[in-house]
Formats: structure tokens, C-alpha cells, sequence
């Protein structure tokens, strides 16, 4: 991976649904190029999905889970809480949490019900819950 490739990465990572003639005037080549260089990039794992982000609905609730696993890594517990419609984000952490889930609710018994199900999985020792205050 060279710096065009880390550019390219820079520019999806702020907007993936820039056109291809937009990213490849910022980089400096031809449209087929840059094309070709995504390709490659998401055959090589670089790349491993898009998605989006969407603003919380008024009156929704965000949750960190923090996650104790029996064993790590453990997959099917990943694979289960990022199944979960709820689920915003999942990340695998060193130290004495295993995983940090990002939850969002429309309403606490929401919230509570998803945290339940993610502590019922089996391969979850513990978890523990912090209801976002405020995002700066």
C-alpha cells in the first residue's frame, strides 16, 4: 500500500459515495486507476465493507456495552452481537474488556432488552453498561 492507496482510504473513509472522477482528480489518476486500485485493495481485505452512518433518532439512547469473554477471540459471540439490529459498532479490545458494542435504543426497556440478550450469549462472562450522556 503507497500513499495513493492511503489517500484513497483517507478520502471513503469521509465519504464512499464520492464517484470515482472525484477521487481520482484528488489522487491524481485516471478513473481507471483509482478503480482498479479499490479493487485490488477489497480483494487484499484493505477494503472489507461500506456502510453508513445515520443520526440518532430523537429520543433514542446509545449504550456502551463493555464485554468480558469466556475465551477471545470468539466469533460467534462477534458474529451474534453484530447481528443484533441495535448493534452500531463492535470492537475487539486488549486488556481486561474484550469487547466494546455501541448500542442504540429508541427507549431504555429497548436498550435493557438488548443489553440482556448480549449477556445471555453464550461465551459472555460479563457485562457491563454506560448510557451516553452527551457526544462532542
Amino acid at each position: 500500500m503507497d500513499a495513493i492507496d492511503r489517500r484513497l482510504l483517507e478520502l471513503l473513509r469521509e465519504d464512499a459515495s464520492r464517484p470515482l472522477k472525484t477521487l481520482a482528480a484528488e489522487v491524481g489518476l485516471s478513473r481507471s486507476s483509482v478503480r482498479d486500485r479499490i479493487v485490488r485493495m477489497q480483494a487484499q481485505g484493505v477494503i472489507r465493507r461500506y456502510t453508513i452512518e445515520t443520526p440518532a433518532q430523537d429520543g433514542a439512547l446509545s449504550a456502551i456495552c463493555m464485554l468480558r469473554l469466556l475465551r477471545t477471540p470468539d466469533m460467534r459471540v462477534v458474529e451474534s452481537v453484530t447481528a443484533m439490529p441495535e448493534v452500531v459498532r463492535c470492537d475487539a479490545l486488549s486488556g481486561e474488556i474484550d469487547l466494546l458494542v455501541e448500542v442504540a435504543a429508541a427507549d431504555a426497556a429497548a436498550l435493557n432488552e438488548t443489553r440482556d440478550r448480549i449477556a445471555a450469549l453464550p461465551g459472555v462472562v460479563e457485562v457491563t453498561t454506560s448510557v451516553v450522556l452527551t457526544r462532542y
